[in-house]
C-alpha cells in the first residue's frame, strides 16, 4: 500500500479531522488556487517568528479558536501548540483564559477536544 493510500484513522479521531481538512483545502485550491495560495501566504507569515515567538502564537491562536468555536482551528491550534513545545499545562492555562472571556462554551471545548487532541497528538512518534 502506497503512503498515500494508508486508511484514515477513526472519524472521531483528531488525526481524521486534520486530514479532512487539508484534504478539503486540497479540492479548494483545486478552483481557487490564487485565493489558496495568498491566504496561505498570509498565515504562514502571520504564524512566523517575530517578536512574538511561533509557540506563543499558537497558544493565541487556540484561544481565539476556543473562543469562537472553531472546532477544526482548536485540533489544527493544539497540534500547532504541542509541535512548538507547549506543555500541557501551558495549552490548559490558555483553556482557562478563553474560558474567562467565552464562558462555559469556551469551557466544554477545553475540557473536552483540546485534552483529546492532546491525549492523542501528544502521543511520542516512533
Amino acid at each position: 500500500m502506497k503512503q498515500e493510500e494508508q486508511p484514515l484513522p477513526g472519524s472521531n479521531s483528531t488525526q481524521y479531522h486534520l486530514i479532512r481538512y487539508k484534504e478539503g483545502l486540497g479540492k479548494y485550491n483545486e478552483n481557487m488556487p490564487e485565493l489558496t495560495h495568498a491566504y496561505n501566504e498570509f498565515t504562514r507569515h502571520c504564524f512566523k517568528e517575530g517578536e512574538i515567538s511561533e509557540k506563543y502564537k499558537q497558544l493565541i491562536a487556540l484561544g481565539i479558536s476556543i473562543y469562537s468555536q472553531d472546532e477544526y482551528c482548536i485540533i489544527y491550534h493544539t497540534k500547532g501548540c504541542l509541535d512548538q513545545g507547549c506543555s500541557e499545562n501551558e495549552i490548559l492555562e490558555t483553556v482557562g483564559v478563553s474560558a474567562a472571556f467565552g464562558g462555559g462554551a469556551a469551557m466544554s471545548q477545553g475540557v473536552t477536544l483540546v485534552q483529546e487532541c492532546i491525549k492523542e497528538l501528544n502521543k511520542p512518534r516512533h
